[in-house]
């Protein structure tokens, strides 16, 4: 399923991001736990190293109430193993006081300031819908951030001082222009990070239906009451649809509406603690992703030379 959702103003956020940029001491990049790589911007990565000045990151890994402990763990280990990036794993719907461990780490990473008494400068930034500006609100005691279920709602950068000694710079939720790995696009589109509007539910349904089958099959189980699981997703999702009471008229089952009722319940957690990706798993589509990118690459090159043949 290829994804491809650039409002312009994150095009915008982009280039006043870059300008803003020279004047921040580190990055807090906020994720979703469920879906720590795909929510993750590889633009971000690139801003940390802006004009060969490597800022430190935080990564940010929040609604980790909603994911897999085990996998969650796993991947705290992974974005730690990287250089001068610290990991914290989160939930918007912390205490105060949890949250504000992320005061603390920006403080640590950026001692100079601290020294000298004045504010560490940190950019907040995260994809949309993964809790950026609840978190803003929370560390903050008031209501700054527009917070809001469905993704692209911060569309301005604000400033917002700290107690602790942090002024954030808080930053449009951005997606970057092309998404290469396939399975980003259906995690993104099952976590709420993609408008609705762009969806085909049927298909991410299905995906979701099919790794969580492989992954998770006891919460299916539970979930919608079933005696047994299917070796076939499609036959899968019309039980499901048959005990949800998803029927057309002649008994037929409506997909569309089980298919809907299935992401919904993911978003709402009802299905459990659940993770759809881990660092191996990534790994391994990564090879592909590059392999697939080396091919067209390949195809782009031998079209031009047979243009400049004719």
């Amino acid at each position: 399923m290829a994804i491809q959702w650039y409002p312009g103003h994150m095009h915008k956020a982009q280039k006043e991001i870059k300008q803003a940029l020279p004047k921040i001491d580190l990055l807090i990049e906020v994720l979703d736990a469920r879906i720590p790589y795909s929510s993750s911007n590889p633009v971000i990565a690139e801003l940390g190293e802006f004009r060969g000045l490597e800022r430190p990151i935080i990564k940010v890994m929040n609604k980790c109430d909603l994911a897999d402990p085990i996998l969650t763990e796993r991947w705290r280990v992974y974005f730690e193993s990287q250089q001068d990036v610290k990991a914290l794993t989160l939930s918007a719907h912390d205490r105060p006081a949890e949250l504000s461990k992320i005061v603390d780490v920006a403080r640590k990473l950026a001692p100079l300031r601290v020294v000298k008494n004045e504010p560490v400068r940190a950019m907040i930034m995260g994809i949309p819908n993964v809790g950026k500006s609840t978190i803003i609100n929370v560390l903050s005691g008031r209501k700054i951030a527009k917070v809001g279920n469905e993704p692209a709602v911060t569309q301005r950068q604000q400033r917002i001082d700290l107690a602790g000694g942090v002024t954030l710079f808080d930053t449009p939720g951005i997606l970057w222009p092309k998404i290469e790995n396939t399975h980003s696009s259906f995690r993104l589109a099952i976590s709420g990070a993609i408008k609705d509007t762009v969806l085909d539910y049927d298909e991410i349904a299905f995906y979701l239906v099919d790794y969580l089958q492989e992954n998770y099959p006891e919460r299916l189980a539970h979930k919608y009451l079933l005696n047994e699981l299917f070796s076939q997703t499609i036959d899968l999702v019309e039980a499901i649809g048959k005990k949800r009471g998803c029927l057309k008229v002649g008994g037929r089952v409506d997909l569309d509406k089980v298919c809907k009722i299935i992401i919904n319940d993911f978003r709402a957690s009802t299905l459990g603690e659940i993770s759809l990706e881990t660092p191996e798993m990534v790994k391994n589509e990564l090879v592909e992703v590059a392999e697939k990118i080396r091919m067209k690459a390949e195809n782009n090159a031998l079209r031009k030379k047979k243009k400049r043949r004719r």
